[in-house]
């Protein structure tokens, strides 16, 4: 069945659907768009712009898991790529006060599997469309894609 990707969260929010959060991420990014058309000239105009390889870093707090991409004020400068470091990032601090004291974004927020928020405060590069910033537990977009 098709569904549009405000439809897709809705469906993840009331549990009937489940995927993981790097779908949920472009789906918010999706969510830009309010016509397939408007995609397709996007994706058409920014084609040779170039796109850039992200190993996102899982940072767990003590009631949830922030994943860290690159540009975050948190993300390591040499993340590990292959899982051969084994660094594990933790905190015993909540989500709740990461995000009060941090500035620069670039995170999902993972309060369970199906509590999601993306927040996104950088550039993106190669100009490329960020994600709109939709916490799984609200509906805050207009996209009819």
């Amino acid at each position: 069945q098709w569904s549009s990707p405000p439809e897709a969260i809705e469906h993840f929010k009331s549990e009937e659907i489940w995927f993981p959060p790097p779908q949920f991420y472009e789906l918010c990014r999706l969510c830009n768009f309010s016509s397939l058309h408007e995609l397709h000239k996007f994706s058409s105009d920014r084609a040779l712009e170039g796109c850039e390889c992200w190993m996102p870093v899982t940072l767990t707090a003590s009631d949830g898991y922030i994943q860290l991409l690159p540009g975050d004020e948190l993300y390591p400068e040499d993340p590990d790529y292959t899982g051969e470091k084994k660094i594990i990032m933790s905190t015993d601090k909540k989500v709740e006060d990461l995000m009060k004291e941090g500035s620069i974004f670039h995170r999902i927020v993972m309060k369970n599997i199906n509590n999601l928020a993306v927040y996104v405060n950088i550039q993106a590069k190669y100009k490329h469309m960020n994600p709109l910033m939709i916490n799984s537990d609200c509906s805050d977009y207009n996209s009819k894609l």
